[in-house]
């Protein structure tokens, strides 16, 4: 099992663990306010029992796609991880009908006399400061855990706290004979249906396979673009699926070489989840860059042409370009090495220095096997060519003819 599959393990365990903490809280209020109903005679208490009974429903709901989300089989290989955002439209519409229960009993249900006013007014600050600790516990874990369930479920926990304060509020104005039921359940409506159409909307982005936002996509443009092997990304997609997220790229790589494009590849997809939180799957489609112009690099030990023995310490480099087809020179130009000064890492530096230069090809009279800039190059699919000639119009002649014959590789 990899790193990845048991942190899923854990962290799905760990939220499954909340939801059934959230379904004993849910128990506990609905009691709790049964008790208090029954001993007041109050309607708002009633109506806020049978509000937070909804909310055991609604818990059952995210325990039971806590505890399938991250299933895999035949027919779902990528795991049923949206049955978390299906719970939290659920949950939206289950918070539309609290609002409504909420207007309905504030609004419509005639006026009662309450008794043991104190004790109930306890009572209901009890309940909300029940409701405020779990809330905030179970938004901490869903938040480290990135589980939509959770947090939607936090949220509910938040609007039964304002209900507890309307049934509050009811109940302090009939034992003060003030009538202020009205205009404390105007007030909450409000916040229940702005929560309710949140959660919607971001749970049907989910179920609706919407991309990824703009900044987190930029971001894994970054990492893909800062890879030496990338020569060009051609698209990039991303979606979320309960709390992980699926991407997608195509780009094109500098080497042909299937073994170098592979390990690419692997790299690109460790360094997006190094990047990226909780992803599940990064898909890499890569093909090799077709060009019609190559550009080869060579040492230069003078400006007339000789060949430097040495490649970080050569004090110039030819850059030549052909055309792919038939080996003709389409440019030619010189560039001073800006690293024959430094003392430490000349040699990675320099293979740096060529590689963001788009150079495809490097003919040295030296051996780099073994050596940090041999990795750089490799990495960046630049072709490395070993030669014996001492002047930049004999490697020049050789490489025209190499790629006539289609030796040297595209």
């Amino acid at each position: 099992m990899d790193y990845y599959s048991e942190d899923r393990q854990s962290n799905s365990s760990r939220t499954a663990r909340v939801g059934l903490y959230s379904v004993g809280v849910n128990i506990l209020l609905v009691c709790l306010k049964l008790f208090l109903a029954a001993l007041s005679g109050s309607l708002a208490l009633a109506a806020d029992a049978v509000h937070s009974a909804v909310d055991v429903v609604a818990s059952l709901v995210v325990l039971v796609g806590l505890f399938i989300s991250g299933r895999r089989s035949r027919l779902f290989p990528y795991g049923l991880y949206k049955v978390e955002n299906l719970a939290s439209v659920t949950l939206a519409l289950l918070i539309f009908l609290a609002a409504y229960e909420i207007a309905r009993e504030a609004l419509l249900e005639p006026r009662r006399e309450i008794a043991n006013a104190p004790l109930t007014l306890a009572g209901v600050v009890l309940a909300v400061l029940v409701a405020f600790l779990f809330s905030r516990y179970e938004r901490r874990i869903g938040e480290q855990t990135g589980s939509p369930s959770l947090i939607a479920d936090s949220q509910h926990f938040r609007i039964d706290m304002l209900s507890s304060g309307v049934v509050f509020a009811a109940v302090l104005g009939s034992a003060l004979q003030l009538p202020l039921d009205q205009l404390g359940a105007a007030v909450v409506v409000l916040f229940v249906v702005w929560a309710g159409w949140g959660l919607l909307v971001d749970g049907m982005r989910v179920l609706l396979d919407a991309s990824l936002d703009h900044e987190m996509l930029d971001q894994i443009r970054r990492v893909i673009a800062a890879d030496p092997g990338i020569a060009e990304i051609r698209s990039l997609a991303g979606r979320n699926s309960g709390r992980y997220k699926f991407i997608e790229t195509e780009v094109s790589l500098r080497t042909r070489n299937l073994e170098k494009a592979h390990q690419i590849s692997q790299r690109l997809e460790r360094a997006i989840r190094e990047s990226i939180s909780r992803v599940d799957r990064v898909l890499v489609h890569y093909e090799p860059t077709q060009k019609e112009v190559l550009k080869w690099a060579a040492p230069l030990a003078s400006l007339d042409g000789a060949v430097s023995p040495h490649f970080g310490e050569a004090p110039y480099f030819a850059l030549i370009q052909f055309k792919a087809a038939t080996g003709e020179v389409v440019g030619r130009e010189v560039l001073a090495n800006p690293y024959t000064a430094v003392e430490k890492q000349k040699g990675i530096k320099v293979a740096e220095f060529l590689i963001g230069q788009g150079v495809d090809g490097l003919v040295l009279r030296e051996s780099l096997e073994g050596k940090g800039p041999s990795y750089a190059l490799a990495d960046a699919g630049i072709e490395v060519v070993l030669t014996e000639k001492e002047k930049i119009g004999g490697i020049l002649a050789d490489l025209q003819a190499a790629l006539t014959r289609r030796e040297v590789p595209e």
